[in-house]
């Protein structure tokens, strides 16, 4: 049994030592650039190798000017002019693409030799993205490193083509780069943890990322508490009365409203505690944060907040079936991410985890009562309820092991919630919601807003509540005079005064927070700090003493 968990929990080896075999893809842009010279720091800690890899489709050139023969200008259209610009063009192929494929990689070998490091060369004819995921594959490399963009790169694009190909096609490691410009290690790794053996061996990797180059680790968990709100909200404006009643469409709602705000929450802070244990094995000091709305909005938001150079997540997530090429979360990261992005196909089953799914059994009754659950929680619920298990010394999971996994999670679940009142809207959430685009999506956001106000206990929504859901080009403008003020706030204050300026901002609808507004904020700040601790409280140093 031993050897059996033991296997479990080294699925893969690869998030247990850095990359030794890099590809990488050359072309000459800022992007592949920057992926060479992070792959040289990646295989100098490491002891690796690099080969690099550039391909050139010289048919499908060939093809083309074959094609385009007849719109050559008349002098060129005759016997001896078609016969010459043919031979030129066959130079051009057969010696030209070879000629500019040997300079990418003598200026690769030439910064590896600089380095120490040994360097083998790729130049494939073919598809280039093609070529690439072949060579993957076949040369059975631990990663594969490559720009976002390429020589067509243009602002705002995001990423290009071939990247995008490769990153479905791939199922190795793939660092890619988005920021030319920007260094791993210039800000925090941060690695994004769900529960899936692919999420833990991301963060095996930020680990080991961390301690080789000295760089701080952040480890998130992102959930939607929000979702499931508008869900329900939407189905129960089309559903009649009978059809409530047929579906239990109340009960589950309820159901569905504990599970999220109760059980997905502690699940989620579960594997936090659990990654901080494995950092704590692997002699890597991290901080964690729980993250809550959209999964890859909250992330991407937590990455531009702390000014990560690196995400770290699987390339797929605890929802992932077979079929599967890339998650939701991974691919709208590899997107939008302001930072470069590591998709982990490396897997690791912590042994917690991994015993108690070889040890454990499910009654029939307990297995029906899981299916109760929603879908989208079931796969969470089950881990919970092992781990439940596992730490109660139970191998065996019945309903009423399940029952007191609940209670545990969601000890305020009672039944069917009685209806609850509407919440009024203030001038300044009113504004901001409506500013969020179509009817739709305005709809949308405002179910969400409403849904956060009831979780932080407000008796109205405020546009605190609803920045949130908003793009990130609708936070107010800071002055520089504001943000020279607001660096004089004690760090352990600074974030909290930002939040509340930029929410303060927002009521008032104002697009730039100035010195005076933010002052505001301080003194209101401060009045409200002097009340706690007239009346017995223990608040923070008040934010002016910088």
């Amino acid at each position: 049994m031993k050897d059996k968990v033991e296997a479990l929990a080294a699925t893969d080896m690869a998030p247990d030592i850095l990359p030794r075999r890099i590809l990488v893809a050359l072309d000459a842009s800022d992007h592949a650039d920057r992926a060479l010279a992070e792959a040289v720091r990646l295989a100098g800690v490491a002891g690796g190798m690099i080969t690099g890899i550039h391909a050139y489709a010289a048919r499908l050139h060939d093809r083309r000017f074959k094609q385009m023969e007849g719109g050559l200008p008349d002098r060129y259209r005759t016997e001896d002019g078609i016969e010459h610009q043919r031979a030129v063009h066959n130079s051009l192929i057969t010696r030209g693409l070879s000629i500019i494929s040997d300079s990418y990689h003598d200026s690769a070998s030439a910064a590896c030799d600089a380095a120490g490091i040994a360097y083998g060369r790729l130049s494939p004819e073919g598809k280039n993205y093609r070529q690439i995921v072949e060579a993957v594959e076949a040369g059975g490399f631990d990663l594969l490193a490559l720009g976002a963009q390429g020589l067509g790169a243009v602002p705002g694009a995001g990423i290009g083509t071939v990247c995008e190909r490769v990153a479905r096609r791939v199922t190795r490691d793939l660092l890619v780069i988005r920021d030319p410009t920007s260094a791993i290690g210039t800000g925090p790794l941060v690695a994004a943890v769900d529960g899936s053996a692919r999420g833990y061996g991301a963060l095996k990797m930020a680990l080991r990322l961390g301690r080789a180059l000295d760089v701080p680790v952040h480890v998130v968990a992102a959930y939607d508490p929000y979702f499931h709100y508008v869900a329900f909200n939407r189905i129960a404006g089309v559903l009649s009365d009978e059809a409530g009643k047929v579906f239990r469409f109340k009960e589950q709602e309820s159901l569905h409203e504990e599970i999220i705000d109760d059980g997905l929450a502690k699940i989620y802070r579960s594997h936090l505690a659990l990654a901080a244990r494995i950092a704590e094995q692997e002699g890597v000091a991290v901080t964690t944060e729980l993250l809550d709305g959209k999964p890859h909005v909250a992330i991407a938001a937590c990455l531009a907040r702390t000014g990560a150079s690196l995400l770290l997540i699987g390339r797929t997530g605890i929802h992932a079936d077979d079929g599967l090429d890339i998650g939701g979360n991974a691919e709208n990261l590899l997107r939008s991410a302001p930072c470069h992005i590591w998709l982990g196909a490396g897997t690791f089953v912590p042994p917690l985890d991994a015993l108690a799914e070889e040890t454990i059994r499910w009654t029939a009754e307990a297995e029906a009562r899981l299916d109760r659950v929603p879908e989208m929680a079931r796969g969470m619920v089950r881990l919970a309820v092992q781990r439940f298990a596992q730490e109660s010394g139970h191998t065996v999971i019945t309903c009423e092991l399940i029952e007191r996994a609940t209670q545990k999670l969601c000890p305020h679940f009672g039944g069917i919630a009685s209806p609850e009142a509407p919440l009024a809207w203030s001038p300044g959430a009113e504004a901001l919601a409506a500013s969020g685009g179509d009817a739709s999506i305005v709809a949308a956001i405002r179910l969400r807003a409403e849904k956060r106000a009831r979780r932080d206990g407000a008796d109205r929504v405020a546009a605190v509540h609803v920045q949130p859901f908003l793009g990130a080009n609708t936070l107010p403008y800071w002055s520089a005079a504001a943000l020279s003020r607001l660096a004089l706030v004690p760090d352990m204050v600074r974030e909290t005064l930002r939040l509340k300026a930029e929410a303060e901002a927002a009521e008032q609808a104002a697009p730039k927070i100035t010195p005076d507004l933010l002052e505001t904020v301080i003194a209101t700040s401060r009045r409200n700090m002097h009340a706690n601790m007239q009346s017995g409280g223990h608040p923070a140093p008040p934010p002016d003493e910088g």
